[in-house]
């Protein structure tokens, strides 16, 4: 034993925030909540893997070999929006399907649309 401490990566410390955010639970929102501001919106944008934000949209487009493996895709992102409270809105081609997801309750971004974009990262590790 060194004593040193271990030392991460850039891309396992990416990893341990998607897994701490694909943790989380979606909290009901109903408005009256500030969205989140674009400080904060960045940090934990910057915990998620190939996503993309424009203004309070946040989305990422997965590719898949054909229209089955996109609509099981589709699915298992229904049962997880589902199950969190929280939905996005997705395009659905034959071999590819985006994913936005905003709070449209407080017009913005909140906690809810990163946690369940991990969520649906999290898929891919299954």
């Amino acid at each position: 034993m060194t004593g040193f401490p271990i030392q991460h990566s850039k891309k396992d410390r990416k990893m341990d925030n998607i897994c701490d955010l694909a943790k989380g639970k979606c909290k009901p929102c109903e408005g009256g909540v500030p969205p989140l501001s674009d400080s904060e919106a960045s940090v934990l944008m910057a915990s998620l893997n190939g996503w993309s934000r424009a203004g309070n949209v946040i989305s990422k487009t997965y590719r898949f070999n054909d229209y089955a493996e996109t609509l099981g895709f589709v699915n298992a992102s229904a049962w997880i929006s589902q199950r969190e409270g929280h939905h996005p809105d997705l395009l659905v081609g034959y071999n590819q399907c985006t994913v936005s997801y905003t709070t449209h309750a407080i017009n913005g971004l909140s906690e809810n649309d990163f946690i369940c974009a991990a969520k649906i990262d999290a898929l891919f590790g299954l």
